[in-house]
């Protein structure tokens, strides 16, 4: 029986993620393959759950509808905030930064500014892809 990817397993792999009409956003097929350590936080869980069980040598392509990928879109997740509350920068905000803030218990989280005037931004802090459907294609290399 050949090596099986399992959810701890340090995966050497070449994959690529693009949206559902085929648009790339990152690809390793042309360069390098990419080593990926599992459960490590490198590879989204859902993504990284499409690998669980794939032998070296597979080649697949998964079709993911959001909710299984980077989950809905939520506009609850889209927050309103003072120019004054944002997190202090060295450089100036500008539309579709990505801003990163503080949670009180130290953990941090990322927003992308939507919108931005002279006394506000509108922050999205869902995932670039939520509400999105990718596909996401693997080619297993190696797992040790």
């Amino acid at each position: 029986m050949s090596d099986q990817v399992k959810p701890d397993s340090l995966v050497t792999l070449h994959y690529r993620l693009a949206t559902a009409d085929d648009t790339e956003l990152v690809s390793t097929f042309a360069g390098g393959p990419a080593t990926l350590q599992l459960g490590a936080g490198e590879l989204a869980p859902t993504l990284e759950a499409c690998l669980a069980g794939l032998p070296v040598g597979e080649h697949h392509v998964f079709l993911l509808e959001p909710q299984q990928a980077f989950g809905q879109y939520s506009s609850q997740l889209v927050k309103r905030f003072a120019r004054d509350d944002l997190p202090k920068r060295d450089e100036e905000i500008t539309l579709h930064d990505a801003i990163e803030f503080a949670a009180p218990d130290g953990s941090t989280y990322v927003g992308t500014v939507r919108e931005l005037d002279a006394d506000a931004a509108l922050i999205d802090f869902n995932h670039p892809l939520a509400g999105k459907s990718v596909r996401f294609e693997v080619k297993i290399i190696g797992v040790l």
